[in-house]
């Protein structure tokens, strides 16, 4: 089984899927995460929908591929949790800057 090596960045967003304050620390300022037809802008608005679909879907994530593509660092994940289709594999475009998520945006 090939293990797999993730930015730091990135494997701290998976490492603390259920943590908001350290969700927090992963994201810039200005960061804007895209979701189901919806655009979050900023580190509040985005861990506060985090926070809530963490409640609402008890969701975890297991990364098990990471492919790039135009500066994009796309992972792909198997989520399960309490939502019609679980479990179901997600895309995860991930743009980093400095150390820290740019934007994120989760598609099936």
């Amino acid at each position: 089984m090939r293990t797999l090596t993730l930015p730091e960045p990135i494997a701290k967003y998976f490492a603390s899927e259920h943590n908001t304050e350290a969700l927090a620390q992963c994201f810039k300022a200005d960061a804007i995460l895209k979701d189901d037809g919806h655009t979050y802008e900023g580190v509040d608005t985005i861990t506060a929908f985090l926070a809530a679909a963490s409640a609402k879907y008890h969701a975890t994530s297991v990364p098990f591929d990471l492919q790039h593509s135009d500066g994009l660092h796309i992972v792909l994940a198997k989520v399960s949790g309490n939502f019609p289709g679980s479990p179901a594999n997600l895309s995860y475009r991930f743009s980093l800057d400095r150390g820290l998520i740019d934007s994120l945006e989760i598609n099936a």
